[in-house]
Parts: structure tokens; C-alpha cells; sequence
């Protein structure tokens, strides 16, 4: 028992030295949102632009429009609050977006760790 335990533990150490560690591939993207879909007060307007739900939400499609792979690293700029008046029923209120959000996307490295079988 202890010879097989014995055996498995050098076996593991001498397997475990030959995994390296992932490669990825970074961009960083600016993108402008998109603007809310009804038309509210400027203020409230600009808080729903800022919602943290709606910088997630399109900072993940940002990363995604690059191909498959993409994942969202981190937001780096929120950007800034823009507003374009509504008219019409609605005229006096304003719909939000927020421009210049830039994003960092990350992705795996073609032929690091994961990638291709049997190459190390």
C-alpha cells in the first residue's frame, strides 16, 4: 500500500513540472452605448445610462463583437453621459447613452496551454 502511494506521489511530481501556464491576448476597445429606450428627465435619463447592469451588459457585447473567444477583462472608462432631446408627446425629456467606454478584452493565446492537444 505504502509502495503504491509511494509510486503515485512520484508520478505526479514528475508530471506536474511539464504544465506551463495559459497565454492571453489582450485588446482594450472603445465603444459608445446604446440609448435607453424611453425618453425620461436628463437626470434620471443619465442614471439609467449609468446603471452598473448596462455597462456590464454592453461591455460583454463589446468583447464578443471581436469573435468567439473574447471575454471582458476589466472597464477601464465608464465614459461620460451624453443626451439627445426627445420630441414629439415626449418633448422636454431626453434619452442617454454613454460614449467612449473603453473595455479590455482578453482571450487565449492560439497554441498555449488548452489549446492544442499534446504540445506543451
Amino acid at each position: 500500500m505504502r509502495l503504491n502511494l509511494l509510486c503515485l506521489s512520484m508520478a505526479l511530481a514528475f508530471f506536474s513540472g511539464t504544465a506551463s501556464s495559459t497565454e492571453y491576448i489582450y485588446r482594450d476597445l472603445m465603444a459608445n452605448t446604446l440609448p435607453s429606450p424611453g425618453c425620461a428627465a436628463e437626470s434620471e435619463a443619465k442614471e439609467t445610462a449609468a446603471k452598473p447592469y448596462n455597462i456590464t451588459r454592453f461591455s460583454k457585447t463589446f468583447c464578443q463583437t471581436q469573435g468567439y473567444g473574447w471575454h471582458v477583462e476589466a472597464v477601464k472608462d465608464e465614459g461620460k453621459a451624453t443626451c439627445t432631446p426627445c420630441t414629439g408627446a415626449n418633448q422636454g425629456k431626453s434619452q442617454c447613452h454613454l460614449e467612449d467606454v473603453i473595455v479590455t478584452c482578453k482571450r487565449i493565446k492560439p497554441g498555449s496551454v488548452g489549446m492544442l492537444p499534446g504540445k506543451g
